[in-house]
């Protein structure tokens, strides 16, 4: 119930900051559900391996969103960079951030 709150809260900071003309030819509704999508999906899912990929993904393409539409970045530009963001969320974690060897090296004192 929480999630369906806070996408019609989301939904209505897109209408209004699209009416008021915040950012000028952004379509905040489209950017908006792009983000929120991402961080109901991190919320509902919890971690697992298509939510992290999935999640993260969506706020990425909001991001690069709103660059494009400001006209800082290129269509052909963005979407290469998806494509190579898609690529690398499934990729599995490095050891060196696991924390294992860092709790392995320390000593208690």
């Amino acid at each position: 119930m929480v999630a369906i709150a806070v996408l019609v809260i989301a939904l209505g900071v897109a209408w209004l900051l699209n009416t008021l003309n915040v950012i000028p030819g952004i379509d905040w509704i489209w950017t908006g559900g792009l983000g929120i999508a991402g961080i109901l999906v991190l919320m509902m899912s919890g971690i697992d391996r298509v939510s992290m990929v999935v999640g993260p993904f969506l706020l990425v393409t909001s991001v690069l969103s709103v660059l494009r539409q400001t006209g800082r970045l290129r269509f052909d530009i963005e979407m290469p960079i998806l494509a190579i963001v898609f690529g690398v969320l499934p990729l599995p974690k490095p050891h060196f951030l696991d924390g294992n060897e860092q709790d392995k090296n320390t000593t208690s004192l």
